[in-house]
């Protein structure tokens, strides 16, 4: 059996409409992995109509865990984290070729790669404000990194040295304010259990001094005005989630109502 260089690892539920764009991007890559919570719709027949491996699971520990069980499934030297409503860009794909050519059998040397992901919001790419440059560690070496447990926003832990790549990876993410407002509720309350298990504290006052400070550095610090409307709607939108994540951990906690 040929030796598999680079495994690409994807979770999913109900991810139809993206899951075969995704894989296109990154048809580049020896194989394929998605680990796949109890889709309804026909997401794992087009992911194994790719050619992709498909593991079904019943139950949704977070999305840490969940993405660990899927670099637990990959054989690769190298192993590239995707959601499936991301696509490797032509020129990203040549950079993450050429360096898992150049670094194939070289060592230690370095053991991860960021990414910059440009993100579309409401059908606008964003290139300004908290969204970008957004910098995600997503390529490393699969004897080096590991998902934290976190419920949502996990982050990736790679042991040693990490650069950096060109080219964009693209995100197509809350194609409508629905989509955002429905994404804002399901991870604030994620985000506030973690915070909340690791000794954080919300309430009313943090909530508001957090939102504020949030649509200052998105609008005015990182001048997330240059997207025009949407860029003010982005900005509302990163507060909005703000505020309610430090409220929830308020009731979480027991601190709602309290200006601590």
């Amino acid at each position: 059996m040929p030796a598999i260089s680079l495994s690409v690892t994807l979770i999913t539920h109900n991810e139809g409409a993206n899951i075969v764009d995704c894989l296109r991007s990154v048809a580049f890559a020896d194989e394929w992995i998605v680990v796949d919570s109890g889709s309804t719709d026909n997401t794992r027949e087009l992911a194994e109509s790719f050619g992709a491996r498909v593991v079904r699971t019943d139950s949704w520990p977070g999305f840490g865990p969940q993405k660990n069980k899927a670099l637990a499934l990959a054989r690769g030297e190298w192993v590239l984290s995707l959601d499936a409503d991301e696509r490797v860009s032509p020129e990203l794909a040549a950079s993450i070729r050429a360096v898992i050519s150049a670094e194939h059998g070289a060592g230690q040397g370095v053991r991860g790669y960021e990414l910059s992901r440009l993100s579309r919001f409401c059908g606008q790419w964003m290139r300004h404000g908290d969204w970008y440059p957004d910098r995600v560690l997503r390529l490393f070496r699969r004897d080096s990194g590991r998902f934290t447990d976190d419920q949502v926003h996990e982050r990736l832990v790679v042991q040693g040295s990490t650069g950096r790549l060109a080219g964009h990876l693209l995100h197509e993410t809350m194609p409508s304010l629905d989509d955002a407002i429905d994404k804002m509720n399901r991870y604030s309350r994620g985000r506030a259990l973690d915070k909340v298990r690791s000794g954080k504290r919300g309430g009313l006052r943090s909530a508001l001094l957090h939102g504020a400070w949030a649509f200052l550095r998105s609008y005015v610090i990182r001048r997330g005005f240059l997207d025009g409307k949407l860029g003010f709607v982005l900005a509302v939108y990163i507060a909005e989630g703000t505020y309610y994540r430090y409220l929830k951990m308020g009731m979480l906690s027991g601190h709602l109502g309290q200006f601590d």
